[in-house]
This record gives structure tokens, C-alpha cells and sequence, in this order.
């Protein structure tokens, strides 16, 4: 009963009608639907029909034209923002011919958003310019540079990590695009926004407030509680690492430094480590000039009044006192472009100090976190801390390397302080030295030989410097009386130094010869960077006094080191990229002792490998005609060098490689063959474009042919007929019979 009940009242509350109180109005049921509606404006202007539009207006596949995506740029949605840079791109890709117009506007509505918030528009912005610069010329770009580079510093110091390590990606886009623009300034009280940047890499890296303030102990910075990654920190030191390797090549050494933009077959061989081995900077400065081409007009007679230097064997109406000599107005001139020059240098180096003394103590750091796990025996290292140790030891080479190399810049309290700091970086090095990988990743070897060569040229920097402390050691020593405790240090600093470049000969040694530290032949050859960065260890270890040639067990010899390099001279191939290398720097090793002004340790005639040598100047003819019309450049070399040997009468040429050297060119401008008889050899293949090349060739024969006897009969005939046959017809006819006739050869 009571159950029938309740479901009776259940079903009378549906039906029910409830009572209406007095002032409190109907209720409303629990299920009702709002119908009530507002009616509101919009305003859309672009979007009136009564507004006609052009319809030659460049847009996207969306109908967006550049206004409008110039407006969505400054919108509040970080998506929004992004896909306006993306629509940027859809835009230039398919109306280009907007893109030079348009530049302006667009760079400064960018320039504002490589400080955005958001990461991924920060990415899309970095990815659009790095697609978008590279179509602009350099010269459109340039203009737009300082604002590029104010916006990109104002970046480096922002309150987020992100967005400052973020903004060192954008300068890496700038210093591959115009890194001249980017570093200029960079030394202080020169215009330029190069000394932002640079305060900006410090600041991130916690290096100091001022990089600016030479005196004093330097501070940290804002962001000096800001704990770096090993993947941020590897992105601002190579960043920093780039910056630097412009901004000395540009201030310092331009011509033998910006090589890395250049093919390899013409990058410039270094010679600055041979300058103290000279008593003077004008004896260096013609020695540096012997190999460089020169543009001259080809004349196709002999000027008497005008010879070429590369000719030596003129005839005697040729020689002459100068028509020319020197005006007191021009020595004052010549004396005043040099001061400037050399206070321009001491400024450039004295900034170098200070800059190393600043990165120094980041350098150590990155160093000793990285190095025991790049250099476990078990495991190879992984990726970050292996770049990150690679590009500080680059940053060493950069800046020790630039500073050490200007000899007559440093003064003796300032060559100490970097020689000390280099030699304790070193000094953690050598506990691994030579860095080997435990097991064989191609990549993992690169990044591993990239760091024992630069550890061979820092080495051979702290040598080359040793050769010249002694004078001023001795007048030190006079002035001020050392202790005891400075002079055990002193001993013990030249042993470690002894010991250092004992490892580094048995490394380089082995490297020559095409072996690596466990004795196996490599497959892969040297290649022309990292041949150029061994020059400065090989002539280090070629010019230590005899001395201290003193070497512990398993260690190579000096003579070891020189038999090496005549070996790889000779054993690489006519095609490889390092064979002109080779050939100019064996042809400035053998005329050092021509040069009376030389006053290095290197003595070639005291060597031993004379044999050698002779074998390697006879090899050049065949490299010659191999190389043919392929290598111009290292054809002239080769050619180059025999010219100033037999110019300057090398002790290594004698009678029998006269006769060797006519025998083996002969050839080059004429093919005997068995069955088809004479044919025209490679000399005849190089474009007459090339008028000064094959002028050198027919001077070089004439120079083989006046300091041979007439004694030595038929190669002499051979050569001269060879030369005959291969110039009817050329340019070099009239050139070659007039030289026949004025020497004397018919």
C-alpha cells in the first residue's frame, strides 16, 4: 500500500499546476530556451563592396596581399604571427619580383619579432630570413645591417635565456651572410656595432660587464646566475668562434686569413711563421712575394726596359742602373703609412690580450668539464661535449694563435702572461695527447684530428716563441735578479715545452707518412686546411737549435720530421689539392739558403737528405705534364720554383739534374711516340688565356738551357726542338726566337 501511494503522488506532481504568488511573477521551466537575440555592427572596410580592388595586387593563395600580411605581423596570437611569416614566404615565391621593393618595410616589421616571446615564432622568423637574405645582393643587404644588428644585440641581453641564446642563432645567419658588416667596430674607439656583439657573447657566457674596461678585475654579469647547457653553451661559442676567426682576419691578417670562402686549388700557402727566422721585415716581405701571380699584359717581344722577374737569363742590353730613384717626399710618406700601420697593430693586439685574458677562465672551464668524458678509453664522447671541447680549442688557436704570431708587437710582459696561459691550457691537454677515439666513427675521428692538429699548432706556437726569448731573456735577467724558486720554474716550463713538442713531432711524423698512433695505414688523405694548419708545427720542429733536439724513447728526430715531408711531397698525386701546397712550401724550404738576410737554425745543406730534395725537384716536370690544362695554378708553381732554383743557383741542382730536368720537360711541349710519331704535348693544351703561364714555361726552358754546357749534346737538341715544334703558331713564337737569338742558343 504505501508503495502505490508514493508512485500516485509521483505522477499527480507532472499534471499538477503550481500557484501563483502575488508580485513574484511566472517562473520559468527548468528546460527553457533563451530565443532573445541582439543585433550588433561590424565594420570591415577592406572587406566593403563597395570598395573595388585591384587585381593586379600580388597575394597569396589565400587572396592575402602584403598589407595585409604586414598587419598581422603585430597580432596579439602567436600563431597568427607565425603564419604571417610563412605567408610572407608563399608571397615572395610566387611574385619574386616584389621581393627588392618590399625589402625595406619588411626588415623592420621582422627586426621586432627576433625578440618574440614565443619560441616557434622566433624559429619560423629564423628559418624565413635564412631563406629570404641569401636572395638579396650584398650590397642591398648592407643598408639594412646596423638596424638588423641593433635589434639582434638588443636580444642577446633579454631577460629569458631562450631568446638571447636564440638571437646568437640569428648572428650566425648574419656573420655567414655579411660578416664584414657584423664584427666591424669590434676593437674600441672604432665606429661599428662589432663591439655590442661582442659585450653581448659575454654576457651570455658570464664573461664580464665591459669587455671595453682594460683595467681592473672583470665582474660579472646580470645574467651570471644563469646556469648554461652544454647544447646553449656549444651554440654561443660557436657563434663567438665564427666572430672572432672574421674579426681577426679582417683587422690583422686579411691576406693570410680569409681563405675559407676561397677555392681550394688557389687558397694562399702562410708564411708569417718564417718572418723571425729574417733580420728584417723587408728582406721577409720580398721572400713572401716570390710565388705571388702578378696580372701583367702578355708582350710577345722582349721589353729590355721593362723585364719580368720571373725571366732571369736577360741579355746583357738589359741590365742597367734604375731609371727611377727615391724622393725624400716619398721615404717621409713610406715611414708615415708605416707608423700608422704598426699603431694600428698594437692597438689590434693589445684588444686580442685583453680578450684572452677575459675568455681565459671560460675556456678552462669548458675544457675540464668536457675533456674526461670526450676522452673516456670505454665510449666514444657524445655529440654536444665533443663540439663544445672542438670549438674552444678553435677559439684558442684564433686568439693565442693571432697574438703570438705578431712578433714585433708584444712587449715581454705581455708575450710572458699569453705564453703562460697558453702553456697551462696545454698543460691539461697533453695528459691525451694524441687524442684518439675509442672506437672508429668517421665523424667522431674528424672532430678528434681537428683537435691534435690544433693542439700541434698551439705547441708550435710556444716553440717558435722560445727561439726568440733568449736576448731579451738575458737583458731581463741583468735588470732584475731572479729567484731561485723562478728559475726551477723556468726549467721546468722549457722541459714540459721539450716534452710537448717531442709528442708533436712523433704525431706530425706519422701523419705525414699516412699513419695514425696505432701504426695502421689511413685511407684518408690530408686535406689542404688541415696541411696549412701543420706548416707552422713542421717548420717549428724543423728550426729547433740542435741542442734541444734532445727526444725520449719512441719519440721522431728532427731529420725524422724533414724525410717525412720530402715523402709526402713526392708520394702525393698530381690531382690532389695540397700538391701545389707542397711544391711552394719544399721550394721556400730550399731557397732559405739563398736569402742573406735568413738567420734561422734550418740549414739545408746540414740535413742529409739531399738526395731527397734532388729526387723531389726531378719529379716536377712529370707533375707538370700530368697536371696539363687542369691546375693552373699549380702548374705555375711548379714552374715558379724551378725559376728562382736555377735563378738563384740552389746547391741542389747540379750537372746531373740539368740533364735530368731537359730530358723530363722535353715531354711537355713535345709527345714522341713510337708509331704516330711527334705529337703535341700538354704545354699546347693550356688556353691562351693563360698568356703568362706559357710565357714562364718558355723562360724556364731558356733558363735550363743557358746554365747547361753545349757539351751535353742531345737531350739539350731534344729540349729545344720539343719547344720548336710546340710554338709555330702561338703568341710565344716571336717570344721564344727572340729569346734563342739573344742568349745565344742557336
Amino acid at each position: 500500500m504505501p508503495k502505490s501511494s508514493k508512485k500516485k503522488k509521483e505522477k499527480a506532481v507532472d499534471f499538477s499546476k503550481a500557484k501563483l504568488k502575488l508580485g513574484k511573477g511566472k517562473q520559468l521551466p527548468s528546460n527553457v530556451v533563451d530565443t532573445s537575440f541582439k543585433a550588433r555592427s561590424i565594420a570591415l572596410p577592406t572587406q566593403s563592396i563597395a570598395v573595388e580592388k585591384d587585381a593586379t595586387l600580388p597575394t597569396t593563395r589565400r587572396k592575402q596581399s602584403f598589407d595585409d600580411l604586414l598587419s598581422l605581423m603585430k597580432h596579439y596570437n602567436a600563431n597568427t604571427r607565425k603564419d604571417a611569416i610563412l605567408s610572407f614566404r608563399e608571397l615572395f615565391e610566387l611574385h619574386p619580383d616584389i621581393v627588392g621593393s618590399s625589402m625595406t618595410i619588411l626588415l623592420g616589421a621582422c627586426v621586432r619579432m627576433i625578440g618574440d616571446e614565443d619560441a616557434g615564432v622566433r624559429k619560423t622568423l629564423l628559418s624565413f630570413l635564412s631563406w629570404l637574405l641569401p636572395l638579396i645582393s650584398k650590397e642591398d643587404l648592407i643598408p639594412h645591417v646596423p638596424m638588423l644588428i641593433l635589434f639582434t644585440t638588443s636580444a642577446q641581453t633579454h631577460i629569458f635565456p631562450e631568446i638571447r641564446i636564440d638571437a646568437v642563432r640569428f648572428l650566425d645567419l648574419f656573420l655567414e651572410l655579411v660578416p664584414e658588416s657584423v664584427v666591424d667596430g669590434w676593437i674600441q674607439g672604432n665606429a661599428g656595432h662589432g663591439k655590442r656583439v661582442l659585450e653581448g657573447y659575454l654576457g651570455i657566457l658570464s664573461a664580464g660587464t665591459k669587455y671595453g674596461d682594460t683595467e681592473g678585475e672583470v665582474k660579472a654579469t646580470s645574467t651570471a646566475s644563469v646556469v648554461l647547457s652544454s647544447q646553449s653553451k656549444l651554440v654561443v661559442l660557436k657563434s663567438l668562434s665564427a666572430f672572432l676567426t672574421h674579426a681577426v682576419s679582417q683587422q690583422l691578417r686579411p691576406s693570410n686569413h680569409a681563405t675559407s670562402n676561397l677555392d681550394p686549388a688557389t687558397v694562399p700557402l702562410p708564411t708569417w711563421f718564417l718572418a723571425p727566422s729574417f733580420r728584417s721585415a723587408r728582406s721577409f716581405s720580398a721572400y713572401e712575394r716570390l710565388f705571388q701571380s702578378e696580372s701583367v699584359d702578355y708582350q710577345s717581344q722582349l721589353d729590355a726596359e721593362h723585364p719580368r722577374d720571373d725571366f732571369i737569363c736577360m741579355p746583357d742590353f738589359a741590365t742597367g742602373p734604375l731609371a727611377t730613384a727615391w724622393s725624400l717626399n716619398d721615404l717621409s710618406g713610406l715611414s708615415l703609412a708605416q707608423t700608422e700601420s704598426l699603431t694600428r697593430l698594437n692597438s689590434n693586439t693589445s684588444s686580442l690580450i685583453h680578450l684572452a685574458r677575459t675568455l681565459y677562465s671560460t675556456l678552462l672551464a669548458s675544457y675540464l668539464d668536457c675533456a674526461p668524458v670526450v676522452f673516456s678509453p670505454s665510449t666514444n664522447p657524445p655529440e654536444a661535449e665533443l663540439n663544445l671541447l672542438t670549438v674552444t680549442a678553435r677559439i684558442m688557436r684564433t686568439l693565442y694563435g693571432s697574438i703570438l704570431q705578431d712578433r714585433f708587437s708584444l712587449s715581454v710582459a705581455e708575450e710572458e702572461t699569453v705564453c703562460d696561459e697558453l702553456s697551462t691550457l696545454l698543460g691539461h691537454m697533453t695528459g691525451y695527447f694524441p687524442f684518439r677515439p675509442a672506437r672508429r666513427e668517421i665523424k667522431v675521428e674528424h672532430a678528434f684530428q681537428d683537435l691534435n692538429v690544433i693542439y700541434c699548432e698551439l705547441t708550435a706556437l710556444l716553440v717558435l716563441v722560445s727561439f726568440r726569448r733568449p736576448s731579451g731573456d738575458i737583458s731581463r735577467k741583468a735588470r732584475f735578479p731572479t729567484s731561485r724558486s723562478h728559475a726551477s720554474s723556468h726549467v721546468k716550463h722549457e722541459s714540459k715545452l721539450t716534452l710537448q713538442a717531442g709528442l708533436v713531432r712523433t704525431y706530425v711524423t706519422r701523419l705525414l707518412l699516412g699513419e695514425d698512433n696505432s701504426g695502421a695505414q689511413i685511407s684518408r688523405p690530408l686535406i689542404p686546411t688541415m696541411y696549412i694548419a701543420l706548416l707552422p708545427t713542421i717548420w717549428a720542429l724543423l728550426n729547433q737549435p740542435k741542442e734541444s733536439h734532445t727526444r725520449s724513447q719512441g719519440e721522431a728526430s728532427t731529420d725524422t720530421v724533414l724525410s717525412a715531408m720530402l715523402d709526402h711531397a713526392i708520394r702525393t698525386t698530381s690531382n690532389s689539392a695540397v700538391k701545389r701546397l707542397t711544391v711552394e712550401f719544399v721550394a721556400r724550404i730550399l731557397l732559405l739558403e739563398t736569402e742573406t738576410d735568413y738567420c734561422g737554425n734550418f740549414d739545408v745543406r746540414n740535413t742529409g737528405e739531399q738526395k731527397k730534395f734532388q729526387e723531389w725537384i726531378l719529379h716536377l716536370p712529370r707533375t707538370l705534364w700530368e697536371l696539363g690544362p687542369q691546375n693552373l695554378a699549380a702548374s705555375e708553381i711548379i714552374i715558379r720554383s724551378l725559376l728562382h732554383l736555377l735563378h738563384r743557383g740552389s746547391i741542389m741542382i747540379k750537372h746531373e739534374e740539368i740533364i735530368g730536368l731537359q730530358t723530363r720537360l722535353t715531354p711537355f711541349f713535345t709527345i714522341t711516340h713510337p708509331v704516330r710519331g711527334r705529337l703535341p704535348g700538354p704545354f699546347t693544351k693550356i688556353p691562351t688565356s693563360s698568356q703568362l703561364i706559357r710565357s714562364l714555361a718558355v723562360d724556364l726552358v731558356v733558363t735550363i738551357l743557358s746554365v747547361s754546357t753545349r757539351s751535353e749534346g742531345e737531350e739539350r737538341e731534344n729540349l729545344m726542338i720539343a719547344v720548336g715544334s710546340a710554338v709555330p703558331g702561338t703568341l710565344e713564337e716571336g717570344y721564344w726566337q727572340q729569346l734563342v737569338r739573344a742568349t745565344g742558343l742557336s
